[in-house]
């Protein structure tokens, strides 16, 4: 797992951002954060797909 935290620890930290940030607010954040997730994942695919797509091209001229 990433940054070493197990189990327990996972449990403390979302307890902690459930008391502080309150069971409405919670899933929203946690949609907005997979959401920038996505879109982060899908810009950096995008930029490696385009380079490869661009060195194939310069391939076929040469």
């Amino acid at each position: 797992m990433p940054f070493n935290l197990g189990p327990g620890e996972l449990l403390l930290i979302l307890a902690i951002a459930l008391v502080v940030l309150g069971p409405k607010k919670l899933p929203e954040v946690g949609r907005s954060l997979g959401k920038g997730m996505r879109e982060f994942k899908a810009s950096v695919s995008n930029m490696t797909g385009s380079d490869d797509d661009e060195d194939a091209k310069q391939l076929k001229k040469a």
